[in-house]
């Protein structure tokens, strides 16, 4: 087990009606005027922006709107979010929707508070000294966004998707009322039941000898999500399945199942550069990616898949190596049986050889830096990758 630091400062108001107390936690939170950053349209279509500006007017508390968030959030949007926010006075940050809307209301909370182009802190050439606080009402259970110290933005200008983290991106608040959920189309379920999984995956895949206690959790994690995403699949509005879900999404991204060890987050990085170029869905994305990158990485330490097949599919292979494979193919069979490619070709991308190349270059910076930790992948290596998820 390696040192840690774990550390969750986000007051989490969970249930039914829990909307109605947005006026009072932005009041708490010393908020004078509210940016509210929400999506593509649902948010105002289902009455819940106006439930949202109702219960800050009733606080005395002023707003501005700025919708239009779209799936992989757009760097544009942030810029114009940053203008109006510096524009008005704006001093707190409020997205309602999912992990796009709240991923882009993180980004403008950068950029308001930090003189210099924000999208130098995604490409790594600075650091964030400040950061506008931020609260959230989540709407797909799905990026835990709503804990998480990240943002993920996409750049317009040559499609590039990069991350950001920094513990100033914490949201002081936020709201997650299942019931908000209800309405999702099953595909978009199931792309958060991806998304949440491999949070937890990431983490899992591990060289250092991990955390019993750890590894106990992420068992839990995954077992539950597989579990409630079939149930609330049958019924959306299944208020203990949709439950179980809004809450493991917050578990598996907040870092209660990476304490102890270094985790990996290759798929994640190599799931960007597709979500860049084709501009698809982030857990799709991912469960499109994993096998092909599992079966490449294996063999470092077989004993740590064949474990992941024992615990999480009940596999009773004794040879580590075969249980490693039969763990990975049953991931697929998941993966399939909620709707979720198991490879980039199932979602109609056909990947040529040319755009391959381009993706490997793009998503280790000109073979000028190697991802994850599991095993340290240059452009070759993701070169295969991509060629094995076709």
């Amino acid at each position: 087990m390696i040192n840690f630091t774990y550390y969750a400062p986000t007051k989490v108001i969970f249930g039914k009606d829990t909307v109605k107390e947005t006026g009072r936690l932005l009041k708490e939170a010393g908020a004078s005027k509210v940016l509210i950053h929400y999506g593509m349209g649902h948010v105002v279509k289902s009455g819940l922006l106006d439930e949202v500006t109702g219960s800050v007017e009733a606080s005395g508390i002023s707003y501005v709107l700025l919708g239009g968030v779209k799936p992989n959030p757009r760097l544009s949007l942030v810029y114009e979010g940053i203008e109006l926010s510096k524009r008005e006075g704006v001093d707190f940050i409020l997205a309602v929707g999912g992990g796009s809307a709240i991923d882009s209301a993180k980004a403008i909370a950068l950029g308001i508070r930090n003189d210099f182009d924000v999208w130098d802190l995604y490409t790594g050439k600075r650091q964030a000294t400040d950061c506008t606080p931020i609260g959230t009402i989540l709407t797909i259970s799905a990026a835990g966004s709503e804990m998480s110290h990240g943002s993920v933005i996409t750049n317009e200008d040559g499609w590039l998707k990069r991350a950001y983290g920094s513990d100033m991106l914490r949201p002081v608040f936020s709201i997650l009322n299942p019931e908000l959920t209800y309405t999702l189309p099953s595909y978009q379920t199931s792309c958060g039941a991806a998304d949440m999984m491999m949070h937890t995956m990431e983490r899992y895949f591990t060289t250092e000898e991990a955390m019993e206690i750890t590894d106990r959790m992420a068992k839990a994690v995954l077992a539950t999500v597989m579990n409630n995403t079939k149930l609330a699949l049958e019924d959306p509005r299944n208020y203990e399945a949709r439950a179980e879900l809004m809450w493991t999404s917050s578990l598996a991204h907040n870092n209660l199942t990476g304490c102890g060890g270094t985790g990996d987050w290759s798929t994640h990085d190599i799931e960007h550069e597709l979500g860049g170029m084709f501009d698809i869905a982030h857990g799709a994305g991912l469960a499109a990616v994993w096998s092909s990158w599992a079966r490449y990485v294996y063999k470092v330490k077989p004993s740590r898949f064949a474990k992941f097949a024992r615990d999480i599919f009940d596999i009773e292979e004794t040879d580590d190596e075969k249980a490693a494979l039969a763990g990975i193919s049953a991931m697929e069979d998941f993966y399939h049986s909620i709707g979720m490619p198991a490879s980039v070709g199932e979602m109609g991308i056909k990947l040529t050889d040319e755009q391959i190349e381009e993706l490997a270059e793009k998503g280790t910076n000109g073979n000028t830096r190697k991802l994850g930790n599991f095993k340290k992948l240059d452009k070759n290596d993701l070169v295969e990758i991509f060629r094995m998820a076709r």
